[in-house]
């Protein structure tokens, strides 16, 4: 066993995790339609202080701000031929943070979605989504991250092609996918399919699990749906900071860090072993989500749904995405991690 991430979770019962980058990008000034990715070379202090929050609050594991790194995104801001450039540089100054931090601190690097509809309903190959994944796997891998991350997928078939990418980097991976329809994604994968796909990946993630979403309850039922195919593999949670409304021009998530507290408990307590925040979640919900991993006990059985709605607010839909109706999959470009 030689990897950090490994070691981490053989050794404890929980990992906290980091949470939004978007939001706490956007309040160092970011722009909504910039591209994060060129403040890796262009803003290299607020990087580090992104990076730095989170460790500061006590993550044990910490995202690059890579997530849409890839040849398919950046192009939308013409700097598709800088994908290794902007994820070495994002990866390099999460190196710098993490070892400085005096204890033990994980890079994860961050993969997101191509932002293209794969074949057959779009365009996109197999072939040129492994080139993608891969191209950005290896600016990581030279940047010297621990794990690579891939988040906020919707399709089985891109979750495939970037698995088959990562062993052509021979790097270790964890994988998340975004169930916002009714309990599924949206390209209608359910949280039993998502553990069927990842148990019959030739090189399967180190850990799986749900990210971003709608709101911290409906991300919760979806990790109880993963304990309930029996799924032994480390299970990932990281929700949203409550539901977002648009205030004052811009979109604020309404989620307290009392409330993340409690989400966090929650999520250790539904089965998720690494824990973070999403959209919306700054360092000051994931100190309160430290702290209350550390001083409140492990309960004895599941929460159940009416406690998850009673501490988190009511399910967006009636639906866990399981009981066979299935909403028409969305043809949707998205942008995540906000």
């Amino acid at each position: 066993m030689t990897n950090p991430l490994e070691r981490m979770l053989s050794e404890r019962d929980w990992i906290l995790a980091d949470g939004a980058t978007g939001t706490n990008l956007f309040n160092m000034g970011l722009s909504s339609g910039d591209a994060p990715e060129l403040w890796n070379v262009e803003q290299p202090d607020k990087i580090r202080a992104l990076y730095r929050g989170a460790v500061d609050a006590g993550s044990d594991l910490f995202l690059t701000n890579t997530f849409g790194g890839n040849a398919s995104r950046l192009k939308l801001h013409d700097a598709q031929g800088r994908v290794r450039e902007l994820s070495r540089a994002g990866a390099e100054l999460a190196r710098e943070i993490a070892d400085a931090a005096g204890r033990p601190v994980i890079v994860a690097g961050s993969v997101g979605p191509t932002g293209d509809i794969m074949e057959p309903m779009g365009t996109l190959t197999h072939q040129l989504a492994v080139e993608m994944f891969h191209e950005q796997a290896e600016g990581l891998k030279e940047g010297g991250v621990d794990v690579l991350w891939l988040e906020t997928i919707s399709a089985p078939e891109e979750f495939r092609a970037a698995a088959e990418a990562f062993a052509l980097a021979g790097m270790p991976w964890c994988g998340t996918m975004s169930f916002d329809t009714a309990g599924r994604t949206m390209m209608g994968v359910t949280s039993a399919d998502f553990v069927r796909l990842v148990e019959s990946l030739p090189n399967p993630p180190l850990a799986f699990g749900a990210n971003c979403g709608v709101g911290a309850a409906d991300l919760l039922r979806t990790v109880l749906g993963f304990t309930a195919q029996g799924a032994e593999r480390p299970i990932i949670a990281k929700g949203n900071a409550g539901i977002p409304k648009y205030e004052h021009g811009h979109i604020h998530y309404d989620g307290t860090p009392e409330l993340m507290a409690d989400y966090a408990v929650l999520a250790r307590d539904c089965g998720a072993k690494i824990i973070g925040g999403c959209c919306g979640t700054t360092p000051e919900h994931l100190a309160a989500m430290r702290e209350a991993l550390e001083t409140r006990p492990r309960r004895e059985g599941r929460p159940t749904l009416e406690e998850i709605a009673a501490a988190l607010g009511g399910f967006s839909s009636g639906s866990d995405g399981t009981d066979g109706n299935a909403p028409t999959p969305r043809r949707t470009r998205r942008r995540g991690r906000r």
